[in-house]
């Protein structure tokens, strides 16, 4: 009876210590998995505070280019908003022009034309110059009195009066070549233009000869003087409208 106690006594003690060790791995691995479960949660937590402070870095970057972006279009609308006026300005005054030569130019005498980047007003030789010469006609004398005074009311702009001839050789004529004619009808009308009005720090004279012809067929569309209106730097980019408008005229 002692020893069937005793060993049942033993046997239990055996079962309980057993028992103890399992319960002891037990806890020691659900302590394990939450270590490592902690562990996960820090590192995710960690790559999510970089993940965030990486989108904060690029939508600050992309703010910042917005904003620039912004203020590159404040420039470019302030840039447009002078463009359109300076235009508005030009097609005032080529409107301004156009009805103060409206005569002349209803009469054939005078065109305003744009040829080569240039306003200009273009004058048959026809109508100012007897052939051969660079004395003006009273009929040339007459049409440059109703364009100086429109000249003298340009402000900030300054004319270049250039002569043009046909492609025929001078025979009888006290000009040596159709070089020396151009030049001397050029200077005749710039002298005529400042006697008249406009000032002669605004005039310059130059000759072209037969060397920018506008004809091909007709002579006499060749022998021409031009009064180039100068263009301010910030009109040579375009002169559309401007052409436009003439052309409606």
């Amino acid at each position: 009876m002692r020893r069937s106690g005793f060993f049942t006594a033993a046997l239990l003690a055996f079962a309980l210590a057993a028992a103890g060790c399992v319960w002891q791995k037990e806890y020691d691995a659900k302590v394990k998995e939450a270590d490592d479960l902690r562990a996960q949660l820090a590192d995710a937590e960690a790559k999510y505070a970089d993940r965030i402070k990486q989108l904060e870095d690029e939508n600050a970057d992309l703010l910042a280019k917005a904003d620039e972006g912004f203020g590159d279009n404040e420039a470019l609308l302030e840039e447009l908003k002078q463009k359109e006026a300076q235009a508005k300005k030009r097609l005032e005054m080529v409107s301004d022009l156009l009805k103060k030569l409206k005569s002349l130019i209803e009469a054939k005498k005078l065109k305003v034309v744009i040829r080569n980047g240039k306003m200009l007003l273009e004058l048959p030789d026809a109508v100012l110059f007897k052939s051969g010469s660079a004395q003006l006609s009273e009929d040339g004398k007459a049409t440059l009195l109703e364009v100086a005074p429109v000249l003298a009311d340009i402000k900030g702009r300054e004319f270049q009066v250039a002569g043009h001839t046909d492609n025929q050789p001078i025979k009888k004529s006290e000009f040596k070549s159709n070089w020396q004619l151009s030049t001397e009808r050029a200077l005749t009308v710039v002298e005529f233009l400042q006697k008249n009005g406009v000032k002669p720090a605004n005039l310059s004279a130059a000759g072209y000869s037969e060397f920018q012809p506008v004809s091909k067929s007709t002579k006499a569309a060749n022998r021409r003087i031009e009064i180039v209106i100068v263009p301010d730097l910030d009109e040579l980019p375009s002169l559309d409208e401007i052409e436009k408008l003439l052309k409606a005229e």
